[in-house]
């Protein structure tokens, strides 16, 4: 086909690939209109025209509507204008469709509720403002009186969890875990004092007592556990724990019974609440950061260990 030639909407059709019916209706609604007629009054059409369609057709499976289609074949819009608003505007629709997914997921793996369901939908559907104010309300419900810890306060500030524009499935799943945790009066309450140690960093009395280099064979030990896969309550804590026992009787001059190792049990859980490491661990998954692991709390595992009635 030249530029003199001219062919049916037949022609055009077979040329295209649209069927008559939807290039009769592009030419009726004026967007590619006929370039002449034929005798008859059949429409004909040049190649101007075909190339038209072809770009009508390449914009509408683009998802473009029909009538910016129209502005920019008649060049009243430049394409590349259109191009970018309409990319901008698919981007928040697939950030949209990928949240959806991954509530989807997540509910296909923990077999969730029909609440649950709601309420992770309408988590994952706040914008960043509000899921800020969220947080905010937290940190205000948390540490909003005046005789607040300010350091307590800038630590947890400084990591406060924002979920990415394409959070990945774990990271959808952390968020909704991390707003049920900080709506819990009774959690804040528990998070208040556990910041306020950890912001201070000051050891544990029991610590300061057998001093830094039990204490740091101590967390070295449980951290290679923990990193091994190691379950407190299973057989292969037992040495471990026996021989810390051991370790820590000796510079009690206590014996390493069960009433010692309960003792010790009370003296490390003053340092971790399981829920505030889990917000903690939450808001790392949350906000994409690689866990560090001197920052994992070991004493949560030495407590389960220690507890344990089968260990010797």
């Amino acid at each position: 086909m030249d530029v003199t030639t001219l062919c049916s909407i037949g022609e055009l059709s077979r040329r295209t690939g649209l069927s008559v019916r939807t290039i009769r209706f592009y030419s009726d609604a004026g967007v590619v209109a006929p370039t002449t007629r034929s005798p008859a009054g059949y429409r004909l059409y040049d190649l101007d025209a075909l190339h038209r369609l072809e770009l009508l057709r390449t914009l509408r499976e683009l998802g473009l509507d029909l009538a910016t289609i129209r502005q920019v074949l008649d060049r009243e819009l430049p394409l590349a204008d259109v191009a970018a608003a309409h990319a901008d505007a698919l981007d928040v629709q697939i950030r949209v469709l990928q949240l959806h997914r991954s509530v989807l997921r997540v509910v296909a793996r923990h077999g969730s509720d029909p609440e649950e369901i709601k309420f992770m939908h309408r988590l994952t559907q706040l914008s960043v403002q509000e899921r800020r104010r969220l947080i905010d309300t937290f940190l205000d419900g948390t540490f909003g009186t005046e005789d607040a810890d300010q350091a307590a306060v800038a630590m947890v500030r400084a990591a406060t969890p924002d979920l990415p524009e394409d959070p990945s499935d774990e990271q959808v799943a952390a968020w909704v875990e991390l707003a049920e945790l900080v709506g819990d009066e009774a959690f804040r309450a528990r998070m208040r004092r556990t910041a306020v140690r950890q912001a201070a960093g000051r050891p544990l009395d029991i610590e300061s007592e057998v001093g830094e280099d039990l204490t740091n064979l101590t967390r070295q030990r449980v951290t290679e556990a923990m990193e091994a896969g190691i379950d407190p309550l299973g057989d292969r804590a037992v040495p471990i724990i026996d021989d810390l026992v051991r370790r820590f009787a000796e510079v009690f001059t206590r014996t390493p019974d069960p009433a010692f190792r309960n003792w010790m049990a009370q003296q490390f859980e003053e340092a971790h609440d399981p829920e505030v490491d889990r917000y903690w661990r939450l808001v790392w998954i949350v906000n994409g950061w690689e866990v560090v692991p001197s920052l994992t709390p070991v004493y949560p595992w030495l407590v389960q260990a220690l507890r344990n009635g089968d260990a010797a």
